[in-house]
């Protein structure tokens, strides 16, 4: 992207009347005259985080494009909610923002769960506003309306080992980023330790397919601290146990080998992956000193300050970054909806292991020649694909 675009096309606060809570919506980009992003409840949301996360929105958009694939990608956007997603108030001041962001979503935002937000409640939340869907925006693309949603409502509703397949596509693409970086450097998944933070739906996730492909995850966080084991975790157990939040019930699922820990001892954790899949902005130019592992690997979006990166990457730290690690989310999302995949788990895996393993590559091999950070890889990556999208698709600022 270059200077003269740099700004989103559109960018709104609004205040609730009730609570004087605050939200945002920052419409990046326009392709076709639609834009895709979630939107995301915590306290503390600022306009500048999703100024920044609808920019992200727009790469991860550009970054699918497949000429050959029926999903043609949208332009970015995000919206923000400054609330405590747990606090008595929040699903009405949840409500009454999709009835005032009503018209956008009803012409020009598709948006879904994201950071504090299941896509259930979004769902319960969006129809109580008088919406038709929280993605109805996208629907005048669509060859066969009718066809497409009945296939992603199905898609919804299938289950793995009792998780939904929404849950875990992201978390496949996640986990498939950390193999692929793997193999590269030719290192075995057996013996390699990874920590997570966040065992909510992408780090719950990321966590499972890493144990099942033969990891070993050494920590998790929640809200609650730190939960460590050197000789590995009992990811099954400590995933049967969580609540809606991400939340580990202790009782239920340590073992007595298990240490509890401080919640940011997750930095310090002697692992070569670090998953950090829960807020952004958790990693800095203070903590990240703690850090030895040889990977980190952004479930979450913006989780390292770029200062904080500079310092890593000086030090031999690999960021891999969140627009390309965990863009298969929105990804899934839209293979599906366009028929690209069907309903199936096993489909949507495999596509998804596909594109994220193409994606990864291209990108370490974009920055191994030209001396640079993954991420600057593929923001080059993005830049190059944007024109193409522009000229046949059209590009609205």
């Amino acid at each position: 992207m270059t200077a003269q675009d740099s700004s989103p096309l559109m960018t709104l606060t609004w205040t609730d009347h009730v609570t004087g809570r605050q939200g945002h919506l920052v419409v990046d980009r326009l392709v076709r005259g639609v834009s895709s992003g979630g939107l995301r409840m915590r306290a503390g949301c600022t306009l500048g985080e999703v100024t920044g996360l609808a920019r992200g929105m727009t790469m991860k958009e550009a970054l699918h494009y497949n000429p050959e694939g029926r999903y043609i990608p949208l332009g970015g956007a995000k919206g923000g909610i400054d609330c405590d997603p747990q606090g008595p108030e929040a699903y009405g001041i949840l409500v009454r923002y999709l009835r005032a962001m009503r018209p956008y979503i009803e012409n020009f935002w598709t948006t879904g769960e994201d950071l504090g937000l299941t896509q259930d409640v979004v769902d319960r939340a969006a129809a109580e506003a008088g919406l038709v869907s929280s993605i109805q925006a996208v629907y005048p693309l669509l060859d066969d309306e009718a066809t497409a949603r009945r296939r992603l409502a199905d898609a919804f509703a299938v289950e793995v080992d009792g998780i939904g397949l929404d849950e875990l596509a992201g978390g496949c693409g996640v986990a498939e980023s950390v193999l692929a970086a793997l193999d590269r450097s030719k290192r075995p998944y057996a013996g390699t330790r990874v920590a997570v933070q966040g065992l909510g739906t992408m780090g719950g996730a990321t966590a499972r397919f890493l144990a099942r492909a033969g990891l070993t995850i050494v920590a998790v966080a929640d809200v609650k601290g730190t939960i460590a084991n050197p000789a590995g975790l009992d990811v099954e157990a400590l995933l049967a146990a969580r609540d809606a939040y991400g939340t580990v019930d202790r009782s239920a699922a340590l073992r007595p080998a298990d240490l509890e820990l401080p919640g940011d001892a997750w930095l310090s954790a002697e692992a070569e992956v670090l998953v950090p899949a829960a807020v952004s902005y958790a990693i800095d130019t203070v903590n990240q000193a703690r850090i030895t592992a040889r990977w980190i690997v952004e479930a979450a979006n913006m989780p390292v300050l770029p200062e904080a990166e500079e310092l890593l990457a000086a030090r031999g730290v690999t960021v891999l970054p969140d627009v390309v690690v965990n863009s298969g989310t929105n990804a899934w999302w839209w293979w599906t909806l366009f028929g690209d995949i069907g309903a199936d788990a096993d489909e949507a895996f495999t596509y998804t292991r596909r594109s994220m393993r193409a994606l990864i590559d291209q990108m370490l091999t974009r920055a191994e020649a030209d001396g640079t950070t993954p991420r600057a890889a593929a923001h080059a990556i993005v830049a190059d694909r944007l024109p193409v999208i522009s000229e046949r698709f059209g590009w609205y600022r």
